[in-house]
């Protein structure tokens, strides 16, 4: 039986989607053999050995595993889902996003809740889609930036077709792990019909205690997202992840291109999911979080300067830290123009790249500062105290 009882994927999901007959493509049927059925290159690829390319092993000139049942088997054990059947693979978790909203949302009809300051691409998928966007800020007295459960119940009360809530955790920009407390009380409100979709992109920087995954084999309206981008450390690849019941899984599967995950991404999946990787990436998350107090506290250092206290809760790769009037010391006098000012001084003078996050709720004056090596963090140190001793 499916719980909750007042959540049923046949009402969140479209009528063409649920009626959707997947394309069947060559490597669903056999993977080897002669293999004369999918007009491949016979001879093979066309990149010189000269490339240096490693690609041994590989078989370029075929069609990839179009559902890596080993890859997804490998990340359901790694995070204690039964099976492989409870995973979906993307490529990166913007892939992930924007299915969600093909096969749930009519365009000009359905809506989405976000809750700002939160991850752009939600909005930028629901606008491609055609999907209404309503925003319920967080709390952001005190740097807390916690969901405001009341204001989201009641729009969810209010507002008609509302099939997804995106909730980050840990949040970007604000680094802040919201409670499960709160996300079980939003999949347990019967006023909502439709799906929670909890992007955990940052959740092995939080010690994953927190990880929404627990949640799945008992919630039928839940999705969370990861990627293999930030603690794996492998951008490049763009392989993002979906968990959620089997029977959401299928209609993801069902709805995506024949064959998004490539053989290129898929040797280093592999390679970052057995034992060895898993040690190394715990081990340079270990790393990554000892450098992270590190600047904070070194960060202090710069506060006659005008800098301020990080905001958030430092729970991923990154810090959030103000940039105050000059001479402040009070984190609430901000300084929007002045931080823009050294954002582009240090990028375009200093040949040190941040982010600046100022526009954004509850963040004014913010710059976001990923992580870097301890020589890089030496150097942004450096070069902070300069950027900010000049203007």
């Amino acid at each position: 039986m499916t719980y909750p009882s007042h959540f049923s994927l046949e009402q969140v999901v479209r009528p063409n989607i649920l009626a959707l007959q997947p394309y069947r493509c060559a490597r669903d049927d056999y993977q080897s053999g002669i293999l004369l059925d999918a007009n491949e290159n016979s001879l093979g690829h066309s990149i010189p050995e000269s490339s240096g390319l490693l690609l041994k092993g590989l078989s370029l000139n075929r069609y990839p595993d179009p559902s890596y049942d080993q890859i997804k088997g490998m990340f359901a054990s790694l995070r204690g889902l039964p099976d492989a059947t409870f995973v979906f693979l993307g490529v990166g978790s913007d892939e992930v996003i924007d299915l969600l909203f093909r096969i749930s949302c009519v365009p000009a009809k359905d809506k989405a809740l976000v809750t700002p300051p939160t991850y752009g691409m939600y909005a930028v998928c629901a606008q491609v889609n055609d999907v209404a966007v309503l925003k319920v800020p967080l709390d952001v007295e005190g740097g807390s930036f916690q969901l405001r459960l009341d204001e989201i119940k009641r729009v969810i009360s209010q507002e008609q077709n509302i099939k997804l809530v995106f909730i980050c955790s840990p949040g970007n920009p604000t680094g802040t792990t919201i409670p499960l407390k709160d996300i079980q009380a939003l999949l347990e409100y019967p006023d909502f019909k439709g799906l929670i979709v909890v992007d955990e992109a940052y959740i092995d920087f939080t010690g994953e205690e927190g990880s929404a995954v627990s949640l799945i084999e008992r919630y039928a309206n839940i999705c969370v997202t990861q990627t293999l981008s930030k603690s794996f450390g492998l951008a490049a690849i763009r392989l993002g992840v979906a968990m959620a019941q089997p029977s959401l899984i299928r209609i993801l599967s069902n709805t995506k291109a024949p064959y998004n995950i490539s053989s290129l991404t898929a040797q280093a999946a592999l390679s970052a999911l057995s034992s060895g990787g898993i040690n190394l990436m715990k081990s340079n998350v270990a790393s990554i979080k000892r450098m992270q107090a590190s600047l904070i506290d070194s960060l202090k250092a710069l506060r006659p300067l005008g800098l301020g206290e990080t905001r958030g809760g430092n729970h991923a790769n990154f810090v959030l830290v103000p940039v105050l009037k000059r001479g402040s010391t009070s984190n609430n006098e901000y300084d929007n123009a002045r931080a823009i000012r050294v954002y582009k001084k240090l990028a375009e003078d200093m040949g040190v790249v941040v982010r600046y996050r100022g526009g954004e709720l509850g963040c004014e004056g913010c710059l976001r500062i990923t992580i870097g090596t301890e020589e890089e963090n030496r150097v942004l140190l450096n070069k902070l105290e300069q950027a900010l001793s000049q203007e």
